[in-house]
């Protein structure tokens, strides 16, 4: 499964507003909500933070990939959010974040979930693209950051 396949202007949010681990989760599932990529934003904010909670999801480089599986969505949806300012996600390395990938997928499919996660951090090991996509203004360039090689 391709990240690019799933990925669209729709999915990323720029300048996130949020200032701590659990209000980027619920801003990044109200996005979703509202954009009416997710049926249950209660059910999915929930799986989200019950996942978090067992171990933190922030990576290394300023990066966070939350997620969790949940029946209010039938495919696997990404959402893309950078913020401006660094937040504290409890990250393996101790620094904080800017850059946050979600994903939700149904309980009844695992493949889809793990083939994503593998993708976005083999993506992201290129520092100078984790920088740019920092930097992005806009959806539509961070999607083109995104597709470059």
């Amino acid at each position: 499964m391709s990240l690019l396949s799933l990925l669209d202007e729709s999915h990323i949010l720029i300048g996130l507003k949020a200032q701590t681990k659990e209000e980027v989760i619920a801003e990044m599932i109200d996005f979703l909500y509202t954009s009416h990529k997710i049926t249950d934003r209660t059910a999915a904010l929930d799986a989200v933070l019950k996942r978090e909670q067992s171990i933190s999801t922030g990576m290394r480089d300023g990066l966070a990939l939350p997620h969790g599986k949940t029946d209010s969505v039938q495919e696997l949806v990404p959402c893309i959010a950078i913020s401006d300012h660094p937040i504290d996600f409890n990250s393996l390395d101790g620094k904080p974040c800017t850059l946050f990938i979600m994903t939700l997928s149904p309980t009844s499919k695992a493949g889809p979930h793990l083939q994503f996660l593998a993708e976005i951090s083999s993506l992201f090991k290129n520092e100078a693209k984790r920088e740019a996509l920092k930097k992005a203004q806009t959806p539509e360039e961070a999607l083109a950051i995104f597709k470059q090689n």
